[in-house]
């Protein structure tokens, strides 16, 4: 991937409706290439956030750009590097899928030529190249959202912007969108996206970045926003049998205390300003003096979830 340069900023976006404010002065960065998921709870600003890129909210503060083009004063040259597939996809039912792709592809000004041609790459990029003639009524939720994706496609965009793409989906359906998304961002297309569901985000982000109250509480690598946040440095040890050997573990330089969760796996608490890596050594130390069984150990690193939970509540460290 081309990860470069950038081809989206957002830089001190605000957008109030009366005395409310939907986003914050947010300032935001997605390069070429890059899948960027978006997070935060219901009413957080996501949606905006996308409508003003996508230019369906022209009346804010700050600067957007998308390539080298302003939002929304150049929007007619920026609609030809976007597709968009909104949270809540709808189709005319009675259609076949490929009867409202070529309506949908000449709303998005391709030729006939260009509609014949593309309708069939992306069904098969998608999965669906058997179900070109099927009524949209005849498809399941997870193949009608497909379908959305396919007419965000249709005219190859730079920048694909999905909200909340992921939703109702069954894990089947869930596990074949995110596979679209990373085989289409390993061919250049940069991708941002919404999403509730934060195991999707883990699965396919480049980078994260987490918003609450229309603000952005922190941006980065899912290793980044890891190192970044630390609440607790614990060494799980899972013991190969029980044993109450366990206990001395106390004594150690720099735990703090232990806990015993089940007769096999223990918990032990550093001190905050412990080098986890050298108490981790002295723990494997006594372990072996102690003749204690063990099947693993490790560090225990924050979760995405424990991370988003953190921000959002507001009690960032």
């Amino acid at each position: 991937m081309n990860h470069g340069d950038v081809l989206v900023s957002l830089r001190n976006v605000t957008k109030t409706y009366g005395n409310f404010r939907a986003i914050d002065n947010i300032s935001l960065e997605i390069k070429r290439g890059e899948i960027f998921g978006y997070i935060g709870p219901n009413g957080a600003g996501k949606t905006t956030t996308m409508k003003i890129l996508v230019g369906l909210i022209s009346d804010f503060q700050g600067e957007v750009t998308i390539g080298s083009y302003q939002v929304p004063q150049q929007k007619e040259k920026v609609y030809k590097l976007l597709g968009y597939l909104p949270q809540n996809v709808a189709f005319q039912e009675w259609r076949t899928v490929n009867n409202a792709l070529k309506t949908l592809g000449k709303l998005s000004d391709l030729s006939n030529n260009q509609v014949e041609e593309r309708i069939p790459e992306v069904l098969d990029l998608i999965g669906l190249s058997e179900f070109g003639d099927k009524k949209i009524a005849q498809l399941s939720g997870g193949m009608t959202q497909k379908v959305g994706l396919a007419q965000a496609l249709l005219h190859d965009p730079k920048l694909l912007i999905l909200d909340e793409p992921l939703g109702g989906l069954d894990p089947i359906s869930r596990y074949q969108f995110k596979e679209i998304v990373k085989k289409l961002s390993t061919k250049g297309t940069t991708v941002l996206f919404s999403s509730h569901i934060l195991s999707d985000v883990q699965d396919v982000a480049d980078s994260i970045g987490i918003l609450s109250g229309g603000r952005i509480m922190e941006i980065g690598s899912l290793e980044e926003l890891k190192r970044h946040f630390s609440p607790n440095n614990v060494v799980e040890v899972i013991l190969s049998s029980p044993s109450n050997k366990w206990q001395q573990l106390a004594e150690i330089e720099g735990v703090k205390t232990i806990q015993q969760p089940t007769q096999v796996r223990i918990l032990v608490m550093l001190q905050p300003e412990t080098d986890s890596d050298k108490a981790i050594n002295r723990i494997l130390k006594a372990i072996v003096e102690l003749e204690i069984q063990i099947r693993s150990i490790s560090l225990l690193e924050a979760s995405l979830d424990e991370i988003y939970l953190n921000y959002v509540k507001g009690d960032k460290n």
